[in-house]
């Protein structure tokens, strides 16, 4: 069988994807690659260092046994700090150069540089009939909202989205190490990993936004290579969950327990690390309606990015669930419908939009309204459309607009809600 070595520099000769699944499928059963691969390609198996030196000569050769033993010393962080440092040293200056430069050195940097990926190994390893798999990162991810709005019922957890970077904290062995949603490693935040690297932490995932007053200076620093200017940023903390069922891909408490847990758990938090606001709101009533509006009207006005729904009994999925709703801020208006417009093309003879004006807010509209309306609706509106003049509307909107002249208002993607002022039962 190939170096595995020998095997990574034949996959850097050629740039097909085509080409490198081959290279990996006639090298797959290569254990010791395949175990590389995975230490490599597992974002939970990391090793705690930054700085991995390069060889520049040959040393008597390093067995594979032998590596794994010592880097485990890495993995269980057995060994930080200088110990860590020495014993790569000593590693490096027992292996053959390009053992070390082209294998055993990429895999404790995290980076084959050979343009293979997780997804790449394992589409192979299914070719192959393999039980052999490398554990993809994920994490839980929203849907939108606007899209399924009978998911919004009954008791929720209501959440102000933050305009920040996604990261997953884990703690093993006493230190954090800090993901993207991707399972990229931020090295960036030094302070919120001290914050969090604390022994009662441990085997603990932590789901947040890392959060700084400039979200544009903030991207600027996460990946940059040296000389981050990040000691303003914190993390805000919405969840958190056991690593077993983070591994396992699900949660086995819901929404509202994990929010318990959390709670108990922030009285240990340094400045770096808070927690994010949230209401539990009732969705089935008035005055869970009303909280909600006076929530996104609050979003609107501190320029958070929007709501996160989060049904109360729901649990943790490493993957795009349901069980999170994302909703943008969203402007509401009554205003007055002061002429019906006919529609063209698939709208010819029903209802293309309403004319509607009026104060809201001090606030002076004039505009057309056409979105949010079925063609069941714009056929009934259409014939009964002397009735609906002067009729009260309610518009939700994107956001408010000047006109160009400067004389009025108008809104964003305005979309047709509901009327408003009718007498109960009335017809159409």
């Amino acid at each position: 069988m190939n170096d595995p070595w020998k095997i990574i520099k034949e996959l850097e000769s050629d740039n097909s994807r085509l080409f490198k699944e081959d290279v990996v499928e006639n090298n797959l059963n290569n254990i010791e690659f395949q175990e590389g691969l995975s230490m490599c390609l597992d974002p939970l198996i990391t090793f705690g260092v930054k700085q991995v030196p390069e060889s520049e000569q040959d040393g008597d050769g390093l067995k594979w046994d032998d590596f794994k033993k010592d880097i485990d010393l890495l993995v269980e962080r057995e060994k930080t700090g200088h110990a860590a440092r020495d014993l790569i040293i000593d590693l490096m200056s027992s292996a053959k150069k390009d053992q070390w430069n082209d294998w055993y050195r990429r895999i404790l940097i995290k980076d084959l540089r050979c343009g293979v990926s997780e997804k790449t190994v394992n589409n192979v390893a299914k070719r192959m009939d393999l039980e052999f798999k490398v554990p993809i990162f994920s994490c839980m991810l929203a849907h939108d909202g606007a899209k399924h709005p009978k998911k919004i019922k009954g008791d929720c957890l209501v959440e102000y989205k933050y305009d920040g970077v996604r990261v997953i904290a884990i703690v093993k062995n006493g230190k954090a190490t800090l993901y993207s949603r991707n399972g990229k490693i931020f090295h960036n935040f030094p302070h919120i990993e001290n914050a969090l690297s604390k022994s009662e932490y441990n085997n603990i995932v932590f789901d947040g936004e890392v959060m700084s007053d400039d979200f544009q200076a903030l991207m600027k620093q996460v990946y940059r290579k040296s000389g981050a200017q990040t000691d303003d940023a914190y993390l805000a903390l919405f969840d958190i969950l056991p690593l077993k069922e983070f591994n396992e891909g699900k949660s086995k408490l819901s929404s509202i327990e994990r929010k318990k847990e959390l709670n108990k758990l922030s009285k240990s938090f340094e400045n770096a690390i808070k927690l994010v606001d949230y209401e539990v709101i009732n969705f089935d009533e008035k005055n869970g309606q009303d909280k909600f509006a006076s929530m996104n009207k609050e979003a609107l006005e501190k320029g958070f990015e929007g709501l996160m729904i989060k049904p109360n009994d729901n649990y943790y999925e490493c993957k795009r669930s349901h069980a999170w709703l994302k909703i943008k801020p969203f402007i509401e208006v009554t205003l007055k419908i002061i002429d019906i417009q006919e529609g063209t093309g698939k709208h010819s003879g029903k209802l293309g939009a309403f004319h509607v004006e009026g104060d809201d807010d001090g606030k002076f509209f004039s505009l057309s309204v056409g979105s949010g309306l079925t063609d069941e609706e714009r056929e009934k509106f259409w014939a009964s459309k002397d009735k609906l003049i002067g009729r009260l509307v309610e518009i939700r909107a994107d956001a408010i607009t000047q006109s160009i002249e400067g004389e009025h208002y108008s809104l964003r993607f305005p979309r047709f809600k509901n009327f408003r002022g009718f007498k109960k039962d009335e017809k159409i």
